[in-house]
């Protein structure tokens, strides 16, 4: 039994410098001396948010790299209707085979207080069988809002990160993705999106993670700077604020606000574990109750062996048959066991793990027995 009093020597692992880095950054973490946020960085304004915008269009001048128009029909249609606009008739019995243009779908954020004129980064992702929209060139595509309305509008040259290459043989290679790509400033911003900002009545500000504490303090600094009353903590995610009404001062003073220094409430003991990548996130206030853990691994091995199975000579009606033999194993490494103490801390948890080798992945199958078995006091998040 290994004791986390005086612990044993044992030899280390490879998985053993995955904990000790977890207990030195952590551990750094909670010796750090408590500081101050900005109001800025805790909350959001109410109304003051971006918004998604959507379009379709066509990207042209790819190197035999678009769309397979027999596969992807849409892509010939749209081609036709924009030759149409400009006075060009494509006959009905011809049926063009592209390999230079693409149909893609075009995202944009437009963000808050945007004015028309202003330019914003844009989206370019392929929605058919094209191989690579790298060196294409977007055609005027019009940036709709969940409202229908048409907000920007998106042309330029396609910035591509990824690189595909095939030969005749088939053999192919592929760095990052070329069917997607960015337009740095692609889009002209042709309409304002109107916001409460600028209207009166009370401000909201929203925190970006609920906390009781954290939305009283914030509440009790800005009373403090401005008056008994300013400020009201509504919930633990919201803060009604009273401010002038002149929207030229309103700007002025929450850019005061913003700048304000509080000190946010501790964070809750919370346990986040990626069960795909092995990643585990322990908070600096997690604690363990007496509890004794042993963990072992079992290998079972099976392992399949075709004998040949012949007939006796002479025999009448006897055939050659093959019967498959199969090897069972089950073996069992000795397993660790260790204790826990009341009340212990992080460093105590990891650094007992870490004594008997175990990995990320066997360290989250502990931490989720402890929680099953009670003596976990943290939230236990599986992502």
């Amino acid at each position: 039994m290994l004791s986390t009093r005086e612990p044993a020597k044992v030899k280390a692992s490879p998985a053993s410098g995955f904990l000790r880095g977890l207990v030195l950054v952590l551990g750094v973490l909670a010796l750090a001396p408590a500081h101050a946020d900005k109001v800025r960085d805790l909350v959001q304004v109410a109304g003051v948010r971006s918004n998604q915008l959507i379009g379709y269009g066509l990207v042209v001048g790819l190197d035999g790299s678009g769309d397979q128009t027999t596969q992807a029909p849409f892509t010939t249609q749209s081609l036709e209707n924009m030759l149409q606009q400009f006075g060009i008739t494509v006959p009905a019995s011809a049926r063009p085979q592209l390999k230079n243009a693409a149909a893609v779908m075009v995202t944009a954020d437009l963000p808050p207080f945007a004015k028309p004129g202003q330019t914003i980064d844009v989206t370019v992702a392929s929605i058919g069988n094209a191989k690579s929209i790298r060196g294409g060139q977007l055609l005027m595509a019009p940036l709709r809002g969940a409202d229908g309305n048409v907000y920007a509008v998106a042309q330029g040259s396609v910035v591509v990160g990824g690189i595909s290459a095939q030969g005749k043989s088939g053999s192919s290679v592929q760095v990052n993705i070329s069917a997607s790509g960015r337009i740095p400033n692609g889009a002209s911003v042709e309409r304002t999106v109107a916001s409460s900002f600028s209207g009166g009545g009370d401000l909201m500000l929203n925190l970006n993670t609920a906390d009781f504490t954290t939305a009283t303090r914030i509440a009790t600094a800005i009373n403090r700077a401005y008056g008994a009353g300013t400020a009201q903590p509504l919930d633990g995610g919201s803060i009604s604020v009273r401010g002038p009404q002149d929207p030229a001062q309103k700007v002025a003073w929450l850019g005061a606000i913003q700048n304000l220094d509080v000190q946010p409430g501790d964070a809750p003991a919370r346990i986040v574990v990626n069960s795909r990548t092995g990643t585990v996130v322990i908070g600096s206030d997690v604690r363990v109750s007496a509890a004794a853990v042993a963990h072992g691994a079992i290998q079972v091995t099976i392992s399949e062996q075709a004998q040949v199975s012949q007939p006796a000579p002479f025999s009448r009606g006897g055939q050659t048959a093959i019967v498959p033999s199969s090897s069972v194993q089950v073996s069992e490494e000795g397993a660790h066991m260790f204790k826990f103490g009341p009340g212990v801390s992080l460093d105590t948890i990891v650094r007992a793990v870490n004594q008997v080798g175990a990995t990320p992945s066997d360290l989250i199958s502990i931490l989720q027995a402890l929680k099953q078995a009670g003596a976990l006091h943290a939230d236990l998040v599986v992502i």
